[in-house]
C-alpha cells in the first residue's frame, strides 16, 4: 500500500516530465551558449552536482568544482577533462564561510571572474527533531542556506558589473512541503527557495537584467545523503528513471532566453 501511494506522489513529475519533454521534441528552442563560460559548481562530488559538471563539460564551459571530498571532486574532475573541458578541483567545506571567501579569492586570481553559479552543496539528517544533535541543525544551515549566501556575495559583484551571469540555487521539493524527520532539510531548503525569490526581485530593482537566476526544486533521489533504503523518500527502483530526466533540469541551469528564470 506504501508503495502504491508513493508511486502516486510520483504522477504528477511523471506527467509534467513527458509534457515538457513532448513540448521541446516538436517547438525546440534555441538555447544560450556557455562555451568559455566559467562555471563554478559547489557539492560537485556527488549526485546532481556532478552530473551537472559533467553536462557543462559537454558543452565545453571551463568548470570550477568544490567539494569537502578530495577522491570525489578529483574523479568528477577527472571525467570532465575525458569529455574535453577545463577543469579545477577544490577542496572546500561549504559550512565554513572563511573557506568559502578564501576558496572564492584563489578561483577570482588563478582562473578568472566566474559567471555561472550553481550553489548545489547540501546535507541532510533523517531523524526526529528530539534525536536531531544541535551541531547538525547548524550544519544543515550553513550548507544548504548560508553557503548560498557567501558564494554569491563572492562572485556576483563582478555579474553585476558586466550585466551578465546566472545564479543557480538547487533546492528541494521538500522547500514546498513539510517531510516528517527532515525538519531541518525542509527548514534549510523552504530557506534557500526564499533566497533565491528575494534575490531574483532584488536584481530586478537594481536593474540587473543580464543576471539570470534559477531555481531547482528536485524529489528526492539517492545522491548519497541516505544510505539506508527504508529511510529513502521514493523508491529505489525509481532512481534510474530520475536520472533520465536529469537533461531537463540541466535546460534550467543553461537557461533558454528567458525572462530571469
Amino acid at each position: 500500500m506504501k508503495f502504491f501511494l508513493r508511486c502516486l506522489q510520483l504522477l504528477p513529475l511523471l506527467i509534467i516530465f513527458t509534457l515538457e519533454s513532448l513540448l521541446k521534441l516538436f517547438i525546440p528552442k534555441k538555447r544560450k551558449s556557455v562555451t568559455g563560460e566559467i562555471v563554478l559548481i559547489t557539492g560537485a562530488g556527488h549526485g546532481i552536482g556532478r552530473l551537472t559538471a559533467y553536462e557543462f563539460a559537454k558543452l565545453k564551459s571551463k568548470l570550477v568544482l568544490w567539494d569537502i571530498n578530495k577522491h570525489g571532486i578529483e574523479d568528477t574532475a577527472a571525467e570532465c577533462r575525458r569529455l574535453g573541458a577545463k577543469a579545477h578541483a577544490f577542496v572546500v567545506d561549504c559550512s565554513n564561510r572563511e573557506d568559502i571567501y578564501s576558496s572564492a579569492k584563489k578561483v577570482k586570481e588563478e582562473i578568472g571572474d566566474v559567471s555561472i553559479l550553481v550553489n548545489n552543496a547540501g546535507v541532510v539528517y533523517t531523524s526526529d527533531l528530539f534525536s536531531t544533535q544541535d551541531p547538525q541543525i547548524e550544519k544543515t544551515f550553513e550548507v544548504n542556506v548560508l553557503a548560498h549566501f557567501w558564494t554569491t556575495k563572492a562572485f556576483l559583484p563582478v555579474m553585476m558589473k558586466n550585466n551578465h551571469g546566472h545564479i543557480v540555487t538547487v533546492a528541494s521539493a521538500a522547500g514546498h512541503t513539510g517531510v516528517p524527520f527532515l525538519l531541518a532539510y525542509c527548514s534549510s531548503k523552504f530557506a534557500a527557495v526564499g533566497f533565491h525569490k528575494a534575490l531574483t526581485e532584488e536584481l530586478a530593482a537594481l536593474e540587473r537584467t543580464g543576471v539570470k537566476t534559477t531555481c531547482l526544486c528536485p524529489n528526492f533521489i539517492n545522491t548519497g545523503f541516505i544510505k539506508n533504503p527504508s529511510t529513502a523518500i521514493l523508491p529505489e527502483r525509481f532512481l534510474a528513471f530520475l536520472k533520465r530526466k536529469i537533461d531537463i533540469r540541466f535546460d534550467a541551469v543553461i537557461g533558454y532566453k528567458t525572462k530571469g528564470q
